[in-house]
């Protein structure tokens, strides 16, 4: 046991937030481990108080400062804030891996048990749909944008593959949609086939996302690594933490380049706060992984071993699972996890943990911006109640004397303009998509300035987004239909 002393940034959290928090702290101590903590807060009470983030500045400065945190449940109560805090915390100091164990756990009977599940999902945490990019086009079609990007993918990449080795792991799924999507999640596995062979003592798969929440259900044991986009790995997580008895005894980490934060990835329980009937196990699983993090092997395993072996006898469970009418109080829980501090459990053979090798890329902005990028055209987007033909031949007449022309229109993805034959359950926003008369020419800001001037005598334009060519390859895609 090491005689350092660690400043960790504690939120307790909402609800359940204390109880399990303060029992953590308690069989840290237990083990050993000397920890300074830094009190924060952030949440409900903070929404309340007028902090629209639900965040104040004191928390950041002090996670800032120490760099590691430990944080129980947040709530976003209805009518105060706007972004979720827990979101807010990820953002602000770009925790872009979250890290979600899914382990076998002692005593804890589910469908699946006995099928030796041990995985972990590690999910790009800030950008994709969660970037929270949306708008209403028209007032009955919203948009959300989903922003991937070449440094996301290549971060959440790496750490996934340095989280293998730090644990002596041996596969790695990389999990997208890019059989649909071939530009964002089209991306995510481009890069990973890149990375792969910097990895040649792992084993690398890709896999469709779906078909891997099928396996997921079929033969989890099969699984290792799993890395993932934010969206998916938000899902597929909480599908992980099913599979070995839920959200209440599922760990977390949100890790950064400077900053790692550890949670509980369930709710508050705001209905037996302070009653004694909380369940920890969740967060002294994270604290667990926050240990490690700092370098706290023997008490990380000590703490660990003492969950399995308390869980296995099943004498002293809280009533969240317990046998029915069978459970007991935070308090002689907490008890059992102490006395059983030292012992291990049957049949098990720990991990061989090393430090985290974090990703650490350059800041510069155009990283990854390789390729040579010309503008052939533009999608111009419409809101209109007219119907198909007499608003596509419109656009062909008002386009007439611009240096672009009206290739065709598609309505939520699917060619409309010129007519193909089938039938489109039509709504009122249009993508028209433009292309420069001249093949061989680049358009310039002038030439869609021009076009859009012309579009707007007569229709409501809410969206633009340029074509272009990476390196000649096309740099958008087509729609259902579209030669």
């Amino acid at each position: 046991m090491s005689n350092t002393t660690h400043t960790v940034t504690c939120i307790a959290g909402d609800g359940i937030g204390p109880d399990v928090v303060s029992a953590t702290q308690e069989v840290i101590k237990a083990a050993g481990v000397n920890i300074n903590w830094e009190n924060a807060e952030a949440g409900y009470k903070v929404f309340k108080a007028g902090v629209k983030s639900g965040v104040p500045e004191a928390t950041i400065d002090s996670l800032a400062k120490n760099k590691v945190a430990l944080k129980g449940p947040l709530e976003t109560p209805v009518g105060y804030g706007e972004k979720s805090a827990n979101v807010t915390l990820r953002k602000l100091f770009e925790l872009f891996g979250n890290t979600r164990p899914c382990v076998e756990l002692p005593g804890i009977q589910t469908p699946f048990t006995g099928k030796g599940i041990d995985l972990i999902v590690v999910r790009e945490n800030v950008e994709d749909l969660y970037a929270g990019i949306e708008h209403m086009q028209t007032p009955s079609v919203a948009q959300c944008l989903k922003l991937i990007s070449r440094k996301g993918c290549e971060k959440i990449i790496r750490l996934a593959y340095e989280i293998a080795r730090a644990e002596g792991r041996k596969k790695v799924h990389c999990a997208t949609k890019a059989n649909i999507m071939k530009l964002t999640e089209g991306m995510m596995k481009r890069v990973f086939e890149e990375i792969a062979p910097e990895y040649p003592d792992i084993e690398s798969q890709h896999i469709i996302i779906d078909n891997c929440a099928h396996q997921l259900v079929r033969v989890p044991e099969d699984f290792d690594v799993i890395v993932t986009t934010n969206m998916n790995g938000d899902i597929l997580s909480d599908l992980t933490s099913g599979l070995v008895g839920g959200l209440g005894i599922a760990p977390s980490a949100n890790m950064g380049a400077d900053v790692t934060m550890f949670e509980a990835v369930h709710g508050s329980a705001p209905d037996i706060a302070g009653k004694n009937l909380a369940n920890p196990t969740a967060m002294l699983l994270s604290a667990v992984m926050m240990l490690r993090h700092l370098g706290e092997f023997e008490a990380a395993q000590k703490i660990e071993q003492s969950v399995f072996v308390t869980l296995g006898e099943g004498t002293a469970l809280t009533g969240d699972i317990a046998p029915k009418g069978k459970g007991v109080g935070t308090d002689k829980y907490l008890q059992a996890l102490i006395n059983n501090l030292g012992k291990s459990p049957d049949n098990y053979t720990p991990r061989d943990y090393k430090p985290i090798k974090i990703p650490q890329l350059p800041e510069d902005p155009s990283y990854g911006s390789t390729k040579l990028q010309t503008f052939i055209g533009a999608d111009i987007f419409i809101a209109s109640p007219m119907d198909t033909k007499s608003l596509g031949d419109d656009l062909v007449a008002l386009s007439e004397k611009t240096p672009l022309k009206l290739k065709m229109i598609s309505n939520r993805g699917t060619k409309v303009y010129p007519a193909v034959g089938g039938k489109t359950d039509c709504v009122d926003q249009w993508r028209c998509r433009f292309m420069m008369r001249d093949e061989n020419a680049q358009m310039t800001d002038t030439d869609l300035m021009a076009l859009v001037s012309a579009c707007a005598t007569k229709h409501i334009w809410v969206h633009i987004e340029k074509l272009c060519l990476l390196d000649g390859e096309e740099g958008f895609t087509r729609a259902q239909g579209e030669d």
